[in-house]
């Protein structure tokens, strides 16, 4: 750690907390410039890979997944459905709420969604070996596990959260070359 005027400065390039939060950010434009062709945000690529794997969810419980106020998430998923990539359906045990479904134009956007991610990943990993890109892929999903077990749990909020599960082969149509990709990548907003 560096000193100026016998302050102790923190090392940026060092920086864990620091280096993932700037990839994250660089990796986020590169997505949004590689995304133009898909006529959609990262925020809704965001949301129908979400979606994608927690079909049926709520919207508090969406907005809480994608850490996000509800009345932001309202005004994107009312934009989305009138656009025609999600619908509204009435939950059966509360006539209040509704859940939330990919439409069958969103099936196929998925896979150009993933495209897009994958192409922005191999960027991002171009001067790294296969095996240091499998590498540091295996040890952030080892610091995401173990970030993931400390959370609080919230119970107000608990029981409309569900745990992310893996997309099913209809929610991603993907050869099998995309399909070993993906299957290292988690979720959209997770890697991307």
């Amino acid at each position: 750690m560096a000193t100026y005027r016998g302050v102790k400065v923190l090392d940026l390039e060092r920086s864990f907390g620091f280096l993932v939060n700037d990839v994250a950010r660089l990796f986020g434009r590169r997505f949004d410039h590689n995304g133009r062709r898909l006529g959609l945000t990262r925020a809704q690529c965001r949301t129908l890979g979400y979606l994608a794997r927690n079909e049926g969810i709520n919207q508090a419980g969406m907005a809480d997944l994608l850490e996000i106020r509800p009345m932001t998430l309202v005004r994107q998923i009312d934009r989305m459905e009138e656009t025609g990539w999600i619908e509204r359906r009435p939950d059966p045990s509360d006539r209040r709420a509704r859940r939330l479904f990919l439409t069958a134009k969103a099936r196929p956007i998925l896979g150009r969604i993933w495209n897009v991610a994958n192409e922005t990943r191999d960027e991002a990993l171009v001067d790294l070996s296969p095996g240091e890109g499998d590498t540091l892929i295996d040890l952030l999903n080892r610091v995401h596990a173990t970030l993931s077990e400390r959370m609080p749990v919230d119970t107000a909020s608990s029981s409309i959260v569900p745990k992310l599960r893996p997309p099913t082969t209809a929610a991603v149509p993907q050869s099998a070359p995309e399909a070993a990709v993906a299957e290292r990548a988690p979720a959209v907003e997770a890697t991307r």
